[in-house]
């Protein structure tokens, strides 16, 4: 058995299946293009999903490709031996060419020919899907499988949720699928231990798809006029078996960056089981965002779809790289190994360099202090626990405060060997909400119409222009008198006797856009009413106070009581404009402005 880098095993893949006629075609981008059921490339087949229907390919009938694919639904799994968000998928095509038969056999002869991986015959086993209602016993890949020389022994017939590949969505091409593993010498789980077995003797390595279907809206299994193939190979994986690592994080394709990440922390990969996971989760997430950011049509983190994934992996590896030690900035440090690991193959890694590095960059000091806050607040709750379950309350007190995110309470639970109470989290969640929404005077009086980014963004740019007002109108009379604000614009009315002119409107927006340019973090504290006021905090509305109010201080330019959600830096907000400035009442003036991105 030949022992490959990763590098190795992608190009002799490509170079075997050009050999057999394949066209070698570019990977497409992570991010679906006019697929609204998919948040990314899953599979190989997502981009080829058109020409499996029929539609004809410029490169012909024959294909293989190396696709960059992220699958998020195993993030918390993230840490053992086997599981990545991101990876690459080897695959060959056949639209509508050769089937079963033909695809076997040059899997077989890449798989086991000296020539190519060299892998023993007696190492592999194969699963067939056995058949239902909507489709019959696969024997042709038995059959042929036995004729290529594999002992029937090896081979056994698995129902539809073990060898059916559906389709990318909810409708589209899919079928039946034989799939091939790697007896990595692990002892059998049981008796009855077999390829499919979620144990780690055997490792799926490659799965032979045969799409010979259409699943229709209506849930029907309708034949395909062409008969296609779509295979995938796991190249981490693959890599792993020929180089008989204990796992894809001990391959070359992680290897320096495992090695960076220890050089940056000062500690051993493989110290303890907590240094080995931390490790894991940082090299793999950083990888994906990486990924995520450098692709072709690449993201950036935000609290909706892909965005909001990315900003969960990251966020994740800021966790982590804390735990192990790693100071500030060391995600880049990270993210460059990755690049130059991935880059030549890549372009658009190379291409998209500073973008990646800034991104990754703006959003580490975005939340590292958040999290400091949150992990030091959630050990106070933890301390102060009388049984193994954090309420929901509390969990939503995390979040709301705090801005720490449920996953997180969640893993630091399991970690501390708590559980959280989840329903009870969304109940106050969706209780939360029902007051933001409640009534036109308490939106007026509150100030928001939503939690939404956007309107988070107008609110905390509301406190910076009030605190620009008092100090170009040179007034301490003047105060909030309400707001209302919601995604696209917000409005304030304050006391003041006369109409601000231009000139001093343009004064404030050059000082509410100087405090956004710059980008100090927004810090938040809990005080009693007369510690925030000795401070010197706005306070509005302080009738409503409690005992103790939340204080949101901005640099060296604003500090005010407020309840509300805010951004956690000044400079993601964007660039300040007021629109109008007019009469509210007797006494009162009312400014309408926006932020534009």
């Amino acid at each position: 058995m030949r022992s490959l880098t990763s590098r190795e095993l992608r190009q002799l893949y490509l170079d075997f299946f050009r050999s057999k006629g394949h066209a070698v075609i570019n990977s497409a981008s992570l991010i679906p293009e006019n697929d609204p059921t998919v948040l990314f490339t899953t599979a190989g087949m997502h981009p080829l999903v058109p020409y499996l229907m029929g539609e004809k390919h410029p490169e012909g009938r024959r294909l293989c490709d190396v696709q960059k694919c992220v699958r998020t639904g195993d993030i918390d799994e993230v840490g053992d031996a086997s599981h990545c968000t991101f990876f690459e998928m080897l695959g060959n095509w056949s639209l509508g060419d050769y089937f079963k038969k033909e695809s076997i056999a040059f899997s077989f002869e890449f798989l086991t020919s000296k020539e190519w991986l060299g892998i023993p015959k007696d190492r592999l086993y194969f699963t067939c899907f056995e058949g239902d209602e909507n489709a019959p016993r696969d024997t042709v890949s038995f059959d042929r499988w036995v004729e290529l020389g594999v002992d029937p022994s090896h081979i056994v017939f698995l129902p539809k949720k073990n060898n059916w590949w559906g389709p990318a969505g909810q409708t589209g091409p899919c079928g039946p699928d034989t799939e091939i593993f790697y007896d990595t010498g692990a002892e059998p789980c049981s008796p009855s231990c077999h390829a499919g077995c979620d144990c780690p003797k055997y490792l799926e390595i490659w799965n032979n798809v045969f799409m010979e279907y259409n699943k229709t809206a209506e849930g029907k299994y309708e034949p395909l006029k062409q008969k296609n193939v779509d295979t995938g190979m796991g190249l981490d994986r693959t890599v792993a078996t020929l180089q008989g690592a204990e796992s894809v994080f001990d391959t070359d394709a992680f290897s320096d960056i495992i090695a960076k990440i220890a050089e940056l922390s000062h500690k051993n990969y493989k110290d303890s089981p907590e240094n080995i996971k931390a490790f894991r989760i940082i090299a793999d997430h950083i990888r994906c965002a990486v990924f995520m950011i450098g692709d072709q049509r690449g993201i950036t983190p935000s609290n909706v779809d892909q965005g909001y994934i990315l900003r969960r992996l990251i966020r994740r590896s800021i966790r982590f790289s804390m735990q192990l030690g790693i100071p500030e900035k060391g995600l880049c440090e990270i993210a460059k190994v990755v690049i130059a690991q991935y880059g030549s193959f890549y372009t658009e890694l190379e291409d998209n360099r500073d973008k990646i590095l800034s991104e990754l960059q703006r959003e580490e000091n975005r939340f590292a202090s958040t999290l400091k806050k949150g992990i030091r607040e959630f050990n106070k709750l933890r301390s102060t626990l009388e049984s193994t379950k954090i309420g929901g309350v509390d969990a939503f007190h995390l979040y709301d405060t705090y801005g720490f995110p449920i996953e997180f309470t969640v893993e630091l639970a399991a970690e501390n060997g708590l559980t959280v109470d989840i329903p009870a989290f969304h109940e106050a969640f969706k209780a939360h909400q029902a007051l933001s929404q409640a009534g036109a005077e308490q939106r007026f009086k509150g100030g928001l119409a939503d939690n939404t980014e956007a309107t988070t963004s107008l609110h905390t740019a509301t406190h910076l222009m009030h605190t620009a007002l008092r100090k170009v109108l040179n007034d301490e009379s003047v105060a909030q008198k309400g707001s209302n604000i919601t995604p696209e614009r917000l409005r304030f009315d304050f006391s003041f006797p006369r109409k601000v002119t231009p000139e001093e409107l343009r004064e404030v927006e050059r000082l509410v856009n100087e405090a956004i340019a710059a980008d100090v973090p927004i810090v938040c504290e809990e005080m009693t009413v007369d510690d925030a006021k000795a401070q010197g905090a706005i306070g509005l509305f302080e009738s409503k106070y409690g005992s103790k109010v939340k204080v949101y201080t901005m640099g060296e330019f604003s500090k005010e009581i407020c309840g509300g959600p805010h951004a956690e830096r000044t400079g993601e907000l964007g660039s300040f404009h007021i629109i109008k400035e007019e009469a509210s009442s007797a006494g009162v003036r009312r400014i309408k402005a926006v932020l534009k991105k």
